[in-house]
């Protein structure tokens, strides 16, 4: 029972990481979002995305180099299963900031975020400790 405890924090902790860092770039993106009125190709702002999310991946290593999760078959599939996670909760923060008429950023749908999480996930998972 232990060790299901501690593989559900280890997990939830890697989760927590991701999802303040999203919230983080979305953050600077909505204090952005006035400055470029002009819209942007979805190539590149998926490139982005993957940049930014690598980039925050290689900051949270300075922060937090070890890995949350130390069960190497779990490391795996966080991998995917975290920025599953990360994305779905952004998107229902975009909702929430839709039904209040508050501006949206592409940092608030599914796909942008999940890439977002899956490069810092990629990125935490080959140079974590």
């Amino acid at each position: 029972m232990e060790f299901i405890f501690e593989i559900v924090i280890q997990v939830i902790g890697e989760i927590l990481l991701q999802v303040v860092f999203e919230i983080l770039a979305e953050l600077g993106a909505h204090s952005l979002a006035d400055t470029f009125k002009k819209p942007k190709s979805p190539v590149l702002s998926t490139i982005g995305f993957v940049l930014w999310g690598s980039i925050a991946g290689a900051v949270s290593l300075f922060v937090f180099p070890q890995s949350f999760i130390e069960n190497p078959i779990i490391r795996i599939i966080s991998v995917i299963v975290n920025p599953l996670i990360a994305g779905g909760l952004m998107m229902f923060i975009g909702r929430q900031r839709d039904k209040r008429g508050r501006s949206l950023v592409k940092l608030d749908r599914f796909g942008y975020a999940f890439l977002f999480a899956l490069a810092m996930a990629i990125v935490r998972y080959f140079f974590a400790n």
